[in-house]
């Protein structure tokens, strides 16, 4: 899909803080997402219930019946959610998606200090990619550590040196480019919100 066909949201200001509920609808990211990869990727955008997860095409899990596309749920219908899971899917190899949740096992809150650095370990890609999908969004990122219950010593993750770990790798990106399918979704969403995110990702690595 080209992104110049797209019909563009009303460009977001900061005067307009208390209207982004409206400015950023699921239906809109919805459509933008399965426009964009459904043809090529056989992959649609879902609204789940409970927890985000990966299907492959003809895979079901629990409430969620397999379908003859593959499926990017995201939790409760939350936008942040969509675009955190966008962005792993982004990620994604093509091995990687023929798997449910693409072969990882996710290790729930309330981790050892060991699972902790382990999960974020493969967390800062993905959150690179978040990042860059949400200023292109003109949406708030926040770097999740996703372990409120701490450590088994009752430690918090350090989550400044988490967030560092992430701007190191949007430098890696914006001189090495995002992977494809990534760099693709961000032009989409940026000219549909008329938002400038290259020029705000630079702006934070320096």
């Amino acid at each position: 899909m080209s992104v110049h066909s797209i019909s563009k949201a009303v460009p977001i200001k900061s005067s307009q803080a208390d209207d982004v509920a409206l400015v950023h609808q699921i239906t809109d990211l919805k459509r933008l997402f399965d426009d964009t990869f459904a043809s090529d990727f056989n992959t649609r955008l879902i609204k789940g219930d409970d927890e985000p997860i990966y299907l492959p095409a003809n895979t079901g899990e629990g409430k969620l019946p397999a379908q003859p596309f593959a499926q990017v749920v995201f939790a409760h219908g939350f936008y942040a959610s969509a675009l955190h899971e966008i962005a792993h899917w982004c990620l994604a190899g093509e091995q990687r998606r023929t798997q449910v949740d693409y072969g990882y096992w996710y290790c729930p809150d309330g981790r050892t200090a060991e699972e902790q650095q382990k999960f974020q370990s493969v967390e800062i890609k993905p959150q690179a990619i978040e990042w860059a999908l949400s200023l292109a969004a003109g949406f708030r990122f926040q770097v999740s550590c996703d372990n409120l219950s701490g450590d088994e010593f009752g430690q918090q993750p350090d989550r400044l040196a988490f967030e560092k770990q992430i701007l190191d790798q949007i430098k890696v990106y914006l001189d090495n480019g995002y992977p494809p399918r990534a760099q693709l979704f961000i032009e989409c969403l940026a000219a549909f919100y008329n938002q400038s995110p290259f020029d705000e990702l630079k702006r934070l690595v320096t």
